[in-house]
């Protein structure tokens, strides 16, 4: 029984924080229908912003649990200096071409962010432990767990939670949704398209970004975690179905938890196991879990 808990626990861990990315990542596909291979950069930058936010924190000798306030300003500094510009600047010049052409744009854009990255933190490792001793330790049956990890669920949670909002009970939602359905005909209604882009564009990033803040007091924050991390969030919103939030959970879920049982009966299938599940699914369901018009109508 403990051994079931144990694997169930930790892939939803695990699922927690990589849907959060995925909802980045699937809302940007549903509004602007890109591919953006650079979301796992985002989630880099948001890293190494709260690495270097409760350093600061700490060394202004404020109260250790100003560093969760610390890693939620550096997240939404990121999507504030990132999202506006290569929204604006980059990605507004292909919209509508070829989507191989787009995914060469933001595998450059992932190039570039990978090495000003480095040229600003250089390749040193960062920890960033301070926030995780905040919660102390939760017992679950028999096991212990850090809380600070079962907080990453209830984090996963709001987030979900406050897209599934936005989108649904606000008037601005109201708007996205529309152009979700069809940005001709919400063009023709006066709703401003490029305002909409750039809002979506900002969530996804900032939700990157916060994924990354977050779980970095978990990882060795250093160059090279945005790969994994991008690869990761593709095996989600293919599995749940691109552009579907519902299935972006689900599909966050699968992959956990499947990781989490590789991790304890054939550690050496780790990262296989995800792509195994992928394909599975895809020879069952091509379009994933979740088609993208249910997202629709969410």
């Amino acid at each position: 029984m403990d051994y079931l808990l144990t694997i169930l626990v930790d892939g939803v861990v695990y699922a927690s924080w990589l849907f959060i990315v995925a909802l980045g990542l699937t809302l940007v596909f549903g509004v602007l229908r890109i591919l953006n291979i650079a979301h796992g950069s985002f989630y880099a930058l948001g890293a190494y912003a709260a690495a270097s936010a409760v350093a600061l924190s700490n060394g202004l000798g404020l109260p250790p649990a100003l560093s969760l306030l610390a890693m939620l300003i550096a997240s939404i500094a990121v999507a504030i200096a990132v999202a506006p510009f290569l929204e604006r600047v980059v990605l507004r010049m292909f919209y509508g071409r070829d989507e191989v052409l787009i995914l060469l744009v933001t595998y450059a854009v992932f190039l570039m962010l990978e090495d000003i990255t480095k040229l600003i933190w250089g390749v040193t490792p960062y920890y960033v432990f301070e926030p995780r001793g905040l919660f102390g330790n939760v017992e679950i049956g028999s096991l212990f767990y850090v809380g600070y990890d079962l907080m990453l669920i209830v984090l996963a949670v709001v987030c979900g939670l406050a897209v599934w909002f936005g989108l649904n009970r606000t008037i601005i939602g109201k708007v996205v949704l529309a152009v979700i359905h069809n940005r001709e005909i919400s063009a023709a209604m006066g709703v401003n398209v490029a305002r909409v882009y750039v809002l979506a564009f900002f969530i996804g990033v900032l939700l990157a970004a916060l994924a990354g803040a977050y779980t970095a007091p978990l990882i060795s924050v250093q160059p090279g975690i945005s790969v994994s991390v991008i690869i990761l969030s593709f095996a989600v919103v293919i599995i749940g179905g691109l552009g579907s939030i519902p299935g972006a959970a689900i599909g966050a879920l699968i992959v956990g938890i499947a990781r989490a049982a590789a991790v304890y009966e054939l550690p050496e299938a780790e990262i296989f196991i995800v792509y195994l599940v992928m394909a599975t699914v895809l020879v069952f369901r091509p379009e994933g879990l979740f088609q993208r018009a249910q997202v629709r109508k969410i």
